[in-house]
């Protein structure tokens, strides 16, 4: 927190420094050449850095007279550079922006199992709304200038202001503290690039990257990405699907992730979200549509495997997942029942 506060009034103590430099210096140079006490050559430099006009403690020689004017010269740059800073901060406004900065990076310090989204693009917007829909808390990376004064008075996340690909400022979005990273650059190699470092630097990150080409997909995924997604062929994918099966692909439209306000919910359950009593039960001895109402229509094995509508005896075991089909108020029953966070994850 002092190394903050330092920083951000780096500039106005660098002038502080060197206006004292200048009065230590000017007094030096006159008991040096003119022989004065250190009380009158301190009070000589005094008025000669203020150029306030007084006249000199005692005559000056010729060396005195130059060094005078040598001092007078540095004092008006050095002021000038002070007056300068001070304004910067305090009027234009640098100094908010710097304490703002510095407050959002001590709230950044402070989260984990947060999700960092690189990039505020078209597809980086959609990814950050359904995040905020879902509750999660969010950090965002953008390098853009002309988007980084919207994005700073954002109250749903937080920003990091900078390249993505940077080391540093995956580290000061708190990537290794992070549960999942999305990379929604608009350049494959700068994906590339930033799913090798988050990856070095938190080998249990999720992380799901765009592509913008068929064959940066397989490079994207040896670089560690665990999901890649082409929002082009995916986008094409469901136009098509809105042609072949509209009344499908309508219904799952209305289905959203994890709450996100609208009447139809699909929601993921983790083996490690269920409490201990309802370890290693049968979904048949779980019995959540006769309990509840919803539908479990989905299973994912501890091994990975995906079960469709799974059956009555599947068992459920560490690593495993299940994928609820309900209305919000069934959702809510099932989180209250279960003892689950309002969005399971």
């Amino acid at each position: 927190m002092v190394f903050s506060h330092f920083k951000i009034f780096s500039r106005i103590f660098f002038a502080i420094g060197i206006l004292f430099a200048v009065i230590i210096g000017g007094s030096f140079g006159f008991v040096w050449l003119e022989g004065y006490t250190w009380s009158e050559a301190f009070y000589m430099t005094i008025i000669t850095v203020t150029t306030v006009g007084f006249e000199e403690v005692k005559p000056l020689s010729d060396n005195g007279r130059l060094f005078t004017s040598f001092l007078i010269l540095t004092s008006i740059g050095t002021f000038t550079y002070a007056l300068s800073a001070i304004t910067t901060y305090f009027v234009a406004g640098e100094f908010k922006t710097r304490t703002k900065e510095a407050r959002v990076n001590k709230q950044i310090n402070e989260l984990s199992n947060h999700v960092i989204v690189c990039g505020y693009g078209r597809v980086g917007e959609m990814a950050v709304s359904q995040l905020v829909d879902s509750g999660v808390d969010i950090v965002v990376i953008e390098s853009n200038q002309s988007k980084i004064a919207f994005l700073t008075e954002s109250p749903h996340f937080l920003l990091v202001r900078g390249d993505a690909t940077s080391d540093e400022n995956l580290i000061k979005a708190g990537v290794q503290r992070a549960k999942a990273i999305i990379t929604t650059l608009p350049d494959d190699a700068d994906n590339l690039y930033t799913v090798l470092t988050a990856r070095e630097l938190n080998r249990n990150l999720i992380i799901i990257s765009r592509a913008s080409k068929t064959v940066s997909v397989k490079k994207l995924r040896i670089a560690g990405a665990d999901n890649v997604i082409m929002p082009d062929k995916v986008g094409g994918a469901h136009m098509a699907s809105l042609v072949v099966t509209p009344d499908v692909a309508d219904f799952l439209d209305h289905i959203r992730i994890q709450g996100s306000g609208t009447e139809i919910n699909l929601e993921e359950v983790s083996f490690s979200d269920l409490p201990k009593d309802f370890h290693f039960q049968t979904l048949g001895e779980l019995d959540v549509r006769n309990r509840i109402g919803v539908n479990i229509i989905g299973f994912k094995t501890g091994e990975g495997e995906y079960i469709i509508n799974p059956g009555a005896n599947t068992r459920i075991v560490p690593d495993s997942k299940l994928f609820v089909l309900g209305n919000k108020e069934q959702i809510r029953a099932l989180n209250r029942i279960f003892g689950l966070p309002s969005s399971a994850s």
